[in-house]
């Protein structure tokens, strides 16, 4: 019999000087995934609902907790680009670009590795970033062009490094495999948003898609600010362009690292 997760889902604890529409937002995740836990058994939770504007599946805590962050961009009067509604015009320059609740199935099943992820984009150019793990209330915030308070590993090399990755999938099998068989250790956390953090922080030293082209926009855009601020790189492993588009159905295999030669040589191994 399914049911209900125990532990309480804290407040974010937001530093000084974040975007008031990117606070709110994060807030309004927190709480409405709060009483989500509350309300819903596990399997509730996980229950697929309706399809996002990226054409994959909607889980019921992944609706609840967009419907909460639409309802604070709205009341802050911003545009908003998120992965299961789309893109929202509220009439604005500033759009906030969110993945709502990423590492979904996580959070459905009380696992608790699962974040929310939003940037500021003033006229499409990414200038402020917010992650905040909604589990522990942790957070981490940058701002394009100004240093952080974290920094990365610094790590240039694939040898011995700790290496975060989507699970293996049969079209990136091989890769995945490349990848296991170079670095020093593997973890599979099942949260983008997250692991890009661990990166940024120096946690772990990268994080990538082998290849199989899932990430979206919203998946990559909290590192796309977070993780240079802190010394590090973010790149498609392809070489195609990282850019704010509300056409959610453009994908990509995120490279995250602590450098751009590890960067790199991630992207080689993936690629082959």
């Amino acid at each position: 019999m399914s049911t209900k997760i125990a532990w309480p889902v804290p407040e974010p604890e937001l530093p000084e000087g974040v975007h008031d529409a990117l606070a709110a937002a994060a807030r309004a995740a927190s709480a409405a995934y709060a009483a989500a836990r509350r309300r819903f058994t596990r399997d509730e939770l996980a229950e697929e609902i309706a399809d996002g504007a990226d054409g994959t599946p909607t889980m019921r805590v992944d609706q609840l907790v967009e419907d909460a962050i639409a309802g604070a961009a709205a009341q802050s009067r911003v545009n908003l680009l998120s992965e299961e509604a789309g893109f929202v015009d509220n009439g604005s320059a500033v759009t906030l670009v969110v993945d709502p609740m990423d590492g979904s199935a996580n959070a459905a099943a009380g696992v608790p590795l699962c974040c929310f992820g939003g940037v500021v984009a003033v006229d499409g150019r990414p200038t402020e970033a917010l992650t905040t793990w909604l589990d522990t209330g942790r957070a981490w915030h940058a701002v394009a062009g100004r240093p952080v308070r974290y920094r990365t590993s610094g790590r240039t090399t694939v040898k011995g490094a700790a290496v975060s990755m989507l699970r293996p999938k049969p079209a990136s099998a091989d890769a995945w495999w490349r990848v296991e068989q170079t670095a020093g250790r593997v973890r599979i956390l099942s949260s983008t948003v997250l692991e890009a953090a661990l990166v940024a922080e120096g946690s772990t030293d990268a994080f990538c898609d082998p290849g199989s082209d899932t990430h979206r926009i919203v998946d990559l855009a909290a590192a796309m600010v977070t993780v240079p601020a802190a010394g590090g790189a973010v790149l498609d492993a392809r070489g195609r362009p990282l850019e704010i588009d509300p056409d959610l159905r453009r994908r990509w295999s995120g490279v995250v690292a602590a450098s751009l030669p590890l960067a790199e040589e991630l992207a080689a191994l993936v690629t082959g």
